[in-house]
């Protein structure tokens, strides 16, 4: 909030984030009032930012120095700039890079082979789009330029514009379920022409109706971001699944089994309540 002079007078005139001027009226003992109460409350408030800014750096230097976490920073930084935009909702981690959420909730750390990935997979919730589009409106960007936000060398890769790489060569898919009622096919992300237009998938179905995971995952540096995900007892089904496709490349289906038996093995021996209410 801001006082303005207009015509001799002073306005108190209120400021959306997305930049839109409301006026709350004339100078007076009802507008001095409300003044006071927002320049209170946003002090309060941004001594508040400062102290958790503080704890969090604190929090990063620790985990840097106890080596609490491998995930890798351009994965947080992802993350991170999806919940910044507030589209983490619209969004799920599925694949290799949720054994990152699994290990950080049974507090162990899992073989190398298992994790070894240039590629997350981001599973985008079709039966949300209309709030996801609204909501890249409000801020008059695309989802191009959210990523952006976590590596400004990010770019769709030609011929495949459901996959964005950076200069580091590491990739993010995003895919949706096969067209089901009234989704639309195909669709971009948003009216920007260099959008992604997300792959559909066959376990994309099961994958929206899995009981959602979500974990703080924490990166080599100490970044930490929290990652929503599937639940693990699901992740095992599918990757059975996907390990017994004969037509899948038979080093991904090694890869699944290996995945899946590890999850397994991971909830019977340090998640042994999740199992009970499987």
């Amino acid at each position: 909030m801001f006082w303005r002079e207009q015509h001799g007078r002073s306005y108190l005139i209120r400021t959306s984030t997305a930049g839109a001027q409301t006026s709350l009226g004339p100078r007076g003992e009802e507008t001095v009032g409300i003044y006071e109460r927002f320049t209170e409350k946003k002090r309060v408030d941004e001594e508040r930012v400062r102290q958790l800014k503080t704890a969090l750096a604190e929090q990063q230097r620790l985990n840097r120095a106890l080596r609490v976490g491998r995930a890798p920073p351009i994965v947080i930084d992802t993350l991170n700039a999806i919940a910044k935009a507030d589209l983490h909702s619209n969004f799920t981690v599925i694949g290799t890079h949720a054994l990152y959420a699994y290990e950080a909730a049974a507090g162990v750390m899992l073989e190398a082979g298992a994790t070894a990935t240039q590629d997350v997979d981001l599973l985008f919730d079709t039966r949300k789009r209309l709030n996801f589009w609204s909501r890249l409106q409000r801020l008059d960007t695309s989802f191009l330029a959210v990523l952006r936000q976590a590596d400004k060398t990010f770019r769709v890769r030609t011929g495949q514009r459901y996959t964005v790489v950076n200069d580091k060569g590491f990739e993010i898919d995003v895919v949706r379920r096969l067209a089901v009622e009234d989704d639309p096919h195909p669709l971009r992300l948003s009216g920007d022409e260099e959008d992604l237009w997300p792959v559909q998938i066959a376990t994309g179905q099961t994958l929206l109706n899995a009981m959602r995971f979500s974990q703080m995952v924490v990166s080599a540096s100490g970044s930490m971001a929290r990652m929503p995900t599937i639940d693990p007892r699901t992740f095992v089904r599918v990757k059975r699944w996907l390990a017994a496709q004969a037509a899948r490349d038979p080093l991904k289906r090694r890869k699944d089994a290996l995945q899946a038996d590890t999850v397994d093995a991971m909830l019977a021996q340090y998640l042994p309540h999740l199992e009970a209410h499987s």
